[in-house]
């Protein structure tokens, strides 16, 4: 059995009570990066769920106006948001004007499947990143480059409501192709009142 003097017992009584208070903030942010990591992923099944779906041709078809955009290439842009992060997290350096543009993900489909599979074991990694400092993120709105705080948590949700927003693109593209396939809440922010989030 050990014996402490009363010095030591204060040390190791105020090391518990660190230790107590250590549990008590970490556990809040694991849970919130576990849930928001798992929002992300779902949404990631709804685009590999599509890609399942479509054909070839329907995927890079360019046709539809204004701006005559592929279903591929709002898949890779959305895509290309979630690499900057992945490339610019160790550096603390996220640049989203640095993106890759890599036309595979628009052209070859089971490319761009394999693609999320690989993003999706990634982004579960970052459950136990240390989230305890900002992140700095360059982007352009219009009037040169500007780099602005983030924390982890806020650029990952940036970028799933990025997704949900060309998510909503494409279902327009589907639609004006004549195309039907069934992804229920497919391009709808999950805070659209239920009875007008249908989906494609």
């Amino acid at each position: 059995m050990l014996y402490f003097n009363k010095t030591q017992k204060n040390k190791f009584n105020i090391l518990i009570y660190l230790c107590c208070k250590l549990i008590v903030y970490i556990t809040p942010i694991i849970l919130m990066k576990q849930q928001i990591i798992s929002s992300i992923n779902q949404n990631l099944n709804n685009a590999i769920a599509l890609l399942k779906e479509i054909d070839v041709d329907n995927y890079k078809n360019s046709s539809v106006g204004p701006y005559y955009s592929s279903i591929g290439s709002h898949i890779r842009h959305t895509l290309d948001f979630f690499d900057c992060i992945v490339k610019g997290l160790d550096s603390n350096d996220i640049d989203l004007t640095a993106r890759k543009r890599d036309e595979t993900l628009a052209n070859d489909k089971e490319f761009a499947i394999e693609y999320i599979y690989k993003l999706q074991e990634t982004l579960l990694t970052y459950i136990d990143v240390s989230t305890d400092y900002l992140i700095h993120v360059t982007d352009n709105m219009g009037q040169g480059k500007i780099t602005v705080n983030y924390t982890l948590e806020s650029i990952l949700s940036h970028a799933n409501s990025h997704a949900v927003h060309h998510y909503a693109t494409i279902g327009y593209i589907l639609d004006r192709l004549g195309v039907e396939i069934k992804i229920p809440g497919f391009g709808y922010n999950p805070t659209t009142p239920v009875s007008k989030r249908e989906g494609i």
